[in-house]
């Protein structure tokens, strides 16, 4: 079979956002660290000059660059334009993994531009870029006001997900890792369209 040639515009870079440290890691705010950490099989390695742990790999038989910036979520920016700069990378060529809250757990959707939603990181990443046009893999965590939780938004996604909740993001994590492929191919259509029929049905009605 002869290989699918990979398209100008496809992604080069996977960037995971997220908080250093253990009493992060399994927040609901790190749902961008969870899939990277999945993608990157042989682990990952820390770089001074990104302020990130980073790993290239194959997908697609393309190399690939997987980002967890370990600058905090509000200074994602710094990682994310540092490796672009240096490796040359455009906007649409980015894909940015995180947690969104206005999606419930088990949902997840692509889209490419539009606001950060409130998200900190979006922000740094869009200011660092100088534009909001890179493609985004949202990671469904739910709202704590859906969800009929009395807490605030900031302590919501410092917590670890329910016991309920955890299976059905891990689930959404799992679709979205299957339509990887197709967004180094340049296959984004199909990707999205992919991901909107399988990581939507799942979530609680």
């Amino acid at each position: 079979m002869s290989k699918t040639k990979r398209k100008p515009m496809s992604i080069r870079l996977i960037a995971g956002l997220g908080n250093p440290g253990p009493e992060y890691e399994q927040t609901r705010h790190n749902a961008g660290f969870w899939l990277i950490d999945q993608l990157a099989r042989n682990g990952l390695q820390r770089d001074k000059n990104f302020n990130a742990l980073i790993a290239k790999v194959k997908i697609a038989a393309e190399d690939v660059w997987l980002l967890q910036p370990q600058t905090f979520m509000n200074r994602s920016g710094q990682s994310v334009g540092a490796l672009c700069r240096f490796y040359k990378i455009t906007p649409d060529q980015i894909l940015v993994v995180h947690d969104e809250l206005d999606l419930l757990p088990g949902v997840a959707k692509l889209k490419k531009g539009g606001s950060s939603g409130g998200h900190n990181g979006l922000k740094d990443i869009t200011a660092a870029l100088g534009t909001q046009d890179y493609w985004r893999l949202r990671i469904g965590i739910g709202h704590p006001r859906i969800l009929n939780l009395n807490q605030g938004v900031a302590d919501f996604v410092l917590h670890r997900p329910r016991k309920e909740e955890q299976p059905l993001i891990d689930e959404a994590i799992a679709f979205s890792l299957d339509i990887i492929p197709l967004l180094v191919e340049g296959n984004f259509n199909e990707a999205m369209l992919r991901l909107h029929t399988n990581a939507n049905g799942n979530a609680p009605k």
